[in-house]
């Protein structure tokens, strides 16, 4: 890496934004309808939209689509919910070096947490040159057929559109990584372990290309379903509850990992009291067994949800610019 991009990229950790840490994501905590004036920019000017018409599987009763504003502790996150026509949210780098990240929100799969692990993130990565891509994903317990793999149908959709467009987009179809945060977690490494599943059925010739991601970035994820290492509120919302053993361990990335699986990148609080670091250590395990290259980070402190917004004097802070310069070298 050339040494200057080496001291640009080190810097990144120091420029930590300003909104207050959240730790939340179980079950929702108390909201309310944002319309303060000082809301962050939500949903961007350009957007692209997954499915032609209505995504497969519409409930008879579509669910209504709202965006909240997290009330607890004083916090200000959003939260999409409701969310009928999933999209990807493009956050263009002011000068693309042609790298591109697909970004996956958490939120118990119950919410999308588009501010904390989406705008933020946006914010943090396009000025260094990486075009950022933050998914809107529909959630499973909102009515939708098929509801396990909803989500997968719109994240391998998601990455699929970025290689058909990536012309128009400045990015290389062979630079195409995804980063989730939490159950945005699970989703992307679902996405890296089960990326040729077929999953919905073809609509156009952007079903042709690879789902497959360049590489996989996992914060605090929800890496595994299995128990003892499991988020149960994630668990129930995308499987419903009292889901079988087969079916727990079928959709649990964890247990699903190999040869082909991209390089991947996991960090993950050791204190976290939502989702247990036990999920990120069977997934670690899980790459050393299918000889795929895994690089882990795992803190002391921070809790879940952290994203951004670890105290700044912390190693937890540290983990955006470790990041990018692990993108870099898989990108290279």
């Amino acid at each position: 890496m050339n040494p200057q991009r080496r001291a640009v990229l080190g810097g990144m950790a120091l420029a930590a934004l300003a909104p207050a840490r959240a730790d939340t994501p179980g079950e929702p905590a108390p909201q309310q309808a944002v319309d303060a004036p000082d809301a962050p920019p939500w949903p961007p000017a350009e957007r692209i939209a997954l499915w032609p018409g209505e995504p497969p599987g519409m409930p008879a009763k579509p669910p209504i689509p709202a965006l909240t504003m997290n009330g607890a502790r004083g916090e200000r996150q959003l939260w999409v919910t409701g969310i009928v026509h999933p999209e990807i949210n493009v956050f263009r780098a002011p000068r693309p070096d042609g790298s591109a990240l697909l970004v996956i929100p958490g939120g118990s799969y119950s919410f999308v947490s588009v501010q904390n692990e989406g705008i933020d993130i946006a914010r943090r990565y396009t000025p260094f040159g990486t075009s950022v891509f933050v998914l809107t994903y529909r959630l499973p317990g909102e009515g939708w057929k098929n509801r396990s793999r909803v989500p997968l149908a719109d994240a391998q959709r998601a990455m699929r559109l970025l290689r058909a467009r990536t012309a128009a987009l400045r990015i290389d179809a062979q630079r195409i990584g995804v980063l989730g945060f939490s159950a945005g977690g699970h989703l992307a490494a679902d996405l890296a372990t089960a990326f040729d599943e077929a999953c919905y059925a073809p609509i156009d010739a952007t079903d042709k290309l690879s789902a497959r991601p360049h590489f996989v970035g996992l914060a605090y994820p929800v890496a595994s379903l299995m128990p003892n290492v499991v988020h149960t509120g994630s668990r129930d919302n995308l499987l419903g509850i009292g889901a079988s053993a087969a079916q727990v361990a079928k959709h649990s990335p964890a247990e699903q990992v190999r040869a082909d699986t991209p390089p991947a990148f996991v960090f993950h609080a050791m204190d976290d009291d939502a989702v247990p670091v036990g999920a990120s250590l069977d997934w670690i395990a899980a790459c050393r067994r299918a000889r795929v290259p895994v690089e882990a980070h795992l803190f002391e402190k921070g809790g879940h949800g952290f994203g951004l917004h670890a105290p700044i004097d912390s190693p937890t802070a540290h983990w955006p610019e470790l990041f990018a310069a692990w993108m870099r070298q898989r990108q290279s």
